[in-house]
């Protein structure tokens, strides 16, 4: 039981860097993603989509990560989200990353703000930096890489079941090989 304690000690700093969210401005990190490659053409044609301006992630064998995101349709703030993600297996370390995620339509889009979407662990995210490569988002094997954040190149097949989802990694060091799925909650605007 004393060695299970010892790992929690890791929450307080992945806490802490959820923290520095709201230090981030949403309109900055959506216009790193207009800028960022092949993530920049589904603004246009996406139903709505959802930004996370900064998602942090620790861990040491347990993991967790945390980030508070804005839900933006017809490019307009619609609602507030929550990312909450717990994993078990062999890690290390910590790190902070960017997530959007756009709808297809409007059944994603749907699906996603029912206040319980959680991402399979057959989902797949697009690193737009070769940093972002190894763990950030969710599990997959469709992945892509870049040597800088405004020419990213991808191999995405584009949506799956009416989503995709980019990270762009912001900083810090982990090593993953057992990722959970994502499980994000929804609040529309103005409701508290």
């Amino acid at each position: 039981m004393k060695g299970f304690a010892r790992y929690w000690v890791w929450v307080p700093f992945l806490w802490l860097a959820a923290g520095a969210a709201q230090a981030d401005s949403y309109s900055d990190t959506i216009a790193l993603f207009k800028n960022a490659g092949d993530s920049a053409r589904y603004f246009a044609n996406s139903y709505a989509y959802a930004v996370f301006p900064t998602v942090g992630e620790g861990g040491f064998i347990v993991g967790a990560a945390r980030g508070k995101g804005r839900v933006y349709l017809n490019g307009q703030y619609a609602g507030n989200a929550t990312m909450t993600q717990l994993s078990a297996g062999f890690q290390a370390g910590g790190k902070a990353y960017s997530q959007i995620i756009f709808f297809e339509d409007k059944r994603a889009l749907d699906e996603f703000e029912s206040g319980s979407f959680e991402f399979s662990a057959g989902a797949s995210a697009v690193a737009v930096t070769a940093g972002a490569n190894a763990s950030a988002g969710t599990t997959g094997a469709t992945s892509g890489a870049s040597g800088g954040e405004k020419d990213a190149t991808t191999n995405s097949a584009g949506y799956q079941k009416g989503m995709l989802v980019f990270t762009i990694a912001k900083g810090g060091l982990m090593y993953a090989a057992a990722i959970a799925g994502q499980k994000f909650s929804y609040v529309p605007r103005g409701q508290h």
